[in-house]
């Protein structure tokens, strides 16, 4: 079961500290407000009641009161604009840290959970909200209010004191069990959320290809089937929810009545004083109410709570460990026997991989989809750790294990296109730029030789045409051209591209045939995953990649 307040959230997320820091000291500056109203409103009505003070008499404490309420209603305020301030914060931190991790875990790692971080850093976290605006500072209050009254009250009248001690651990006691009970349903609705989200993903992902082939309401009973889980799962909790809230509120309402009865039954005697009678009976229910608040909280934080559980879990996934080796200027890259063995399959692919990458030589990958030339690129790239075999970096005289060596430096030396680049917002300009220090000539030598100059012409504002995340608004074709565009600037020694000509015409596939030329003729080392005959007849060296173990594969070398 998840704590009310994990250490771990804490050493994580630095606003999450700060938050929790500001709503405790905010909830002591309400507590003392608290405290003297009731004392004050106690003080005033009990001189009124017993005669021994006129109207006049007790203005003082009436306006120190009505001043006392104010500044609670003004703490309080306080408490939930500041509490807002910091779930946003925090929200976005947390986000982002593990965004972060999950980049360094690598893409295996991603590959085999993406829908669930997809439904974790969007809707998962949009719900701990509720948690740092709500659950928290009641969970704070209860904390520190609810003893301090305690105190308080013991000061005026210690049998009172004594029965909401003994009554009071009951509601935790109620809550712990409840708390069980919200736990379950919580994951088996979070689990119910993450199904949806993974179809509908997948739905969308291949909606082209589905409607292609006439079956694009095939998944849709499907969806409903998960949408109604989510939906049973939903009305569980609230079921619980408020089923806690009755049961929290019932036993709050019999402590305070039993102080109120021994409080009236020793009135009558003359055991207690009227103005330490209305004191305790003031301050009795607020003893109780952040208990009864932080029951209701919790439900409406629960998703979140269970999110931020899960983040914190992969926070804590080990990374695999980097190289710190120094590195120099590569002048060749190659595959060693290697294998990787992609999530859910049972043979590598690819397997016993042998090729390399010169600068100034074109190697191609070839073989059938799935047969690994992405995770065979990615190897090389260091973003993939390999199963089996090695990937050797040679510097000058030296052979260097890619797993000793800083991938930042190595990274440096490396443009990668992928099929479908991801492309920040912006203007064409500043995506095609992305930090590089080029000017104007430079551009657009990159783009005629992309061909991505004939896609600016044809743009009324040119250069500064804005464009949003994906590079939304450009074809397929052209958000790769984009993106050949950017590697072409950078100072890159070896350049990547993974089927280039996929989303191409015949004309435009030509262009890309003499970009990889002329980036060979000027040094640069080129890789291309690809099926075009064209570019496989270029190339200097030609790697065959195919899963399974049967036997390793050979680069067969054209030139």
């Amino acid at each position: 079961m998840a704590k009310p307040l994990d250490p771990a959230l804490l050493r994580s997320v630095r606003s999450a500290r700060s938050t929790v820091l500001a709503t405790a000291a905010l909830v002591v500056a309400q507590t003392a407000a608290l405290v003297v109203a009731a004392l004050l409103l106690a003080r005033a009505l009990g001189r009124l009641v017993e005669g021994s003070a006129a109207w006049s008499e007790v203005a003082g404490e009436a306006l120190g009161v009505l001043v006392a309420l104010a500044v609670r209603a003004a703490l309080t305020t306080a408490t939930e604009w500041r509490a807002h301030r910091g779930a946003t914060r925090v929200v976005a931190e947390m986000r982002d840290a593990t965004l972060r991790h999950v980049a360094r875990l690598g893409p295996r790692w991603l590959e085999a959970h993406r829908a669930e971080v997809a439904t974790l850093v969007t809707r998962g976290l949009d719900a701990l909200e509720p948690y740092l605006v709500r659950y928290l500072p009641q969970l704070l209050q209860t904390a520190l209010l609810t003893p301090a009254i305690l105190v308080v009250i013991a000061t005026q009248d210690l049998l009172s004191a004594a029965t909401l001690a003994i009554t009071l651990p009951l509601i935790p006691v109620f809550m712990w069990l409840i708390g069980l009970a919200t736990e379950r349903t919580t994951r088996r609705r979070l689990a119910a959320q993450q199904r949806l989200d993974a179809r509908v993903l997948d739905l969308v992902a291949g909606l082209g290809t589905l409607r292609a082939l006439g079956r694009a309401r095939g998944t849709v009973a499907r969806v409903r089937e998960l949408a109604d889980a989510e939906r049973r799962g939903t009305m569980s909790t609230l079921r619980v929810a408020f089923l806690s809230g009755a049961a929290l509120e019932l036993l709050a309402t019999l402590s305070v009545a039993v102080v109120a009865v021994g409080v009236g039954l020793r009135l009558v005697t003359g055991e207690v004083g009227l103005v330490t009678g209305l004191a305790v009976l003031v301050l009795a229910p607020e003893v109780l109410a952040p208990l009864r608040h932080v029951g209701t909280h919790f439900h409406a934080s629960a998703d979140g709570v269970a999110a931020v559980e899960r983040c914190l879990e992969i926070l804590r996934e080990p990374v695999p460990v980097a190289g710190t080796a120094d590195l120099g200027p590569v002048e060749e890259v190659e595959w060693d026997g290697v294998d990787v063995l992609p999530p859910g399959r049972t043979l590598p692919a690819p397997a016993g991989l042998h090729g390399r990458v010169r600068r100034g030589g074109i190697t191609v990958l070839r073989g059938p989809s799935g047969a690994g030339k992405t995770s065979a690129a990615l190897a090389l790239l260091g973003l993939l750790a390999p199963d089996a075999g090695v990937v050797r970096l040679r510097v000058g005289d030296r052979r260097l294990d890619l797993r000793d060596v800083d991938l930042a430096a190595w990274h440096a030396q490396v443009a990668w296109v992928p099929q479908h680049p991801v492309l920040e917002p912006g203007t064409l300009r500043e995506v095609a730029l992305a930090g590089v220090d080029a000017d104007d000539e430079a551009l657009r030598g990159a783009a005629e030789r992309s061909g991505f100059a004939e896609v600016v012409a044809a743009l009324p504002l040119g250069w500064d045409t804005p464009v949003g995340g994906r590079a939304r608004g450009l074809s397929a074709g052209q958000r790769q051209r984009l993106a050949t565009t950017r590697a072409l600037l950078s100072p890159a020694r070896f350049l990547v591209l993974d089927e280039p000509t996929a989303h191409l015409d015949s004309a435009s596939s030509a262009q890309v045939l003499r970009l990889v030329t002329e980036a060979a003729r000027d040094g640069v080392g080129v890789l291309v995953l690809t099926h075009a005959p064209e570019l496989v007849a270029a190339a200097d060296e030609v790697v065959t990649v195919a899963a399974g173990a049967a036997e390793p594969l050979a680069a067969e070398v054209l030139a």
